[in-house]
């Protein structure tokens, strides 16, 4: 009984993942003065003047939020931009998100991942990268799929967005 209680420990044990996640980085970080960290609801994008079509409607309706953590580079200690960022990409290389594509050149570019599969999205990632620092946005939201993320797109560049939910992430950006 004792060998049998011991091998269930073990078992549970070895099976508690202590893998990093993309959502652990942010709990990790956001409160880090080298972060600048940002959550917007459903309700930055204003659409009460919009006529929206029912793809369009349904895309927003599978919109929960955005999370935004950025890193600009400290001149006091610029290895730290290099370790961060590639903590950042060996979590989406993991294997759970599928990169769907890349731009950019050696000096700076983006990439699009998602985590789940084509019927049922879970969170698109983006992130970004230059010189200066990076970021990395989670769109989070039920019942995703590419086609409701386009059509979101489509929604964001026709709403009125409540830029004021986007002003800690700017002042910071852009203070010397």
């Amino acid at each position: 009984m004792k060998n049998i209680l011991l091998a269930l420990l073990l078992v549970s044990l070895v099976s508690c993942t202590t893998k990093p996640t993309l959502q652990k980085y942010f709990v990790e970080n956001s409160e880090s003065s080298d972060f600048i960290q940002v959550d917007l609801a459903s309700s930055f994008i204003n659409t009460d003047k919009l006529s929206l079509s029912s793809e369009e409607k349904e895309a927003l309706n599978s919109f929960d939020k955005l999370n935004i953590l950025a890193f600009k580079n400290d001149s006091l200690d610029p290895s730290k931009l290099g370790k961060e960022a590639t903590e950042v990409k060996n979590i989406l290389k993991d294997g759970n998100y599928e990169q769907l594509m890349k731009f950019g050149n050696s000096k700076q570019g983006a990439s699009v991942y998602m985590l789940g599969n084509e019927d049922k999205i879970d969170e698109f990632v983006l992130y970004g990268s230059e010189a200066s620092g990076f970021v990395v946005a989670r769109v989070l939201g039920d019942n995703m799929t590419p086609n409701t993320v386009l059509n979101l797109i489509e929604v964001i560049k026709k709403a009125d967005l409540d830029m004021e939910q986007l002003k800690p992430l700017k002042d910071a950006l852009i203070k010397k």
